[in-house]
């Protein structure tokens, strides 16, 4: 009989954070910064296990930290569209945007895809408000 443990969860980004491998730390505490930032309001949360931001009850953006990359969730194709030519040097999969640990974490980038996440957000909110 095998019997598996189940990691805690981790309930605060500060946790989620101190959990990550040591060469990724800085570049998610500055991730971090940046979306607090941007999304004074935003309630910072843990959604699937990784660091999620809200605004007004909706999701706006998620991030995540790995060993050799950290990412930006969702990278929606209205993202991709809007910064097409910014995102090109970077691995992007469905809904996901990589950027390397071993370069510096690109501010304005980071900043304008929250933006755009944070209006599509928005956008969302008020389209179900009025199809009430």
């Amino acid at each position: 009989m095998v019997v598996r443990v189940k990691k805690p969860a981790t309930h605060t980004v500060d946790a989620y954070i101190a959990k990550q491998p040591a060469g990724s730390r800085p570049a998610l505490q500055r991730v971090r910064r940046i979306i607090r930032k941007v999304l004074p309001g935003a309630e910072e949360t843990i959604t699937y296990q990784i660091p999620t931001y809200k605004l007004h009850g909706r999701m706006v953006v998620y991030f995540a930290g790995w060993k050799q990359h950290w990412s930006l969730y969702p990278v929606t194709g209205a993202v991709r569209a809007a910064l097409k030519t910014d995102l090109e040097s970077y691995e992007i999969s469905t809904g996901t945007i990589r950027f390397p640990l071993d370069e510096p974490v690109p501010t304005k980038l980071v900043e304008r895809i929250v933006r755009e996440l944070a209006h599509a957000a928005e956008s969302r909110g008020r389209a179900k408000a009025g199809s009430h």
